[in-house]
């Protein structure tokens, strides 16, 4: 369920990017909010000025 969640907002986050201009380098990241392993909440902007990791497994802790 957690990975259809990821996958689904995954597709929202890829969708929204396509519709709008594609980023240019040196442009700052769009906000954005993701759940974290520890069960929280985390976005971008409340992140910002640190270094930002996305690790990003899908097939992990399924039968995939």
């Amino acid at each position: 369920m957690r990975y259809k969640r990821i996958l689904l907002f995954v597709a929202a986050l890829l969708f929204t990017a396509s519709a709008s201009a594609a980023p240019q380098v040196g442009d700052m990241a769009p906000d954005f909010s993701l759940p974290g392993s520890d069960g929280n909440t985390h976005t971008l902007s409340d992140l910002r000025g640190k270094h930002v990791v996305i690790a990003f497994f899908p097939k992990a802790y399924t039968g995939g």
